[in-house]
């Protein structure tokens, strides 16, 4: 099992920029993939990044060329890095944790950060 806790939302204005950073409660080393994905209000969560533990990365379209998803294993925690935020960006932002044993996936999920993007 993992913990997760994510930091570093707020309120920033269009433009701006916010660091996201979710901290894992063990080493995230062979964790097989942690991601971002985000809820906006009345909508389906949805990915925004991901980060494999070899350090293949991707990202939904929609934030391509703007954020960057990075880890530091050290700290055991993954980082999303958001720059030119657009109000669209407004969403409670979540960590994910996947790991595989077996065939089976174990998917584990931080509480949430806030993200709000004034015009």
């Amino acid at each position: 099992q993992v913990q997760l806790v994510e930091s570093g939302g707020g309120l920033v204005q269009a433009g701006g920029s916010l660091r996201l950073s979710c901290a894992a409660s063990r080493s995230i080393f062979n964790i097989n993939t942690m991601g971002w994905y985000r809820q906006a209000p009345e909508k389906q969560r949805e990915l925004v990044a991901t980060v494999s533990s070899g350090g293949i990365t991707s990202y939904a379209d929609s934030v391509k060329g703007r954020f960057t998803i990075s880890s530091d294993a050290t700290k055991k925690t993954v980082y999303l890095q958001m720059n030119s935020l657009k109000p669209g960006d407004t969403a409670v932002y979540y960590c994910k944790a996947a790991m595989w044993s077996g065939s089976t996936r174990y998917d584990y999920w931080g509480q949430g950060t806030q993200v709000t993007v004034s015009p």
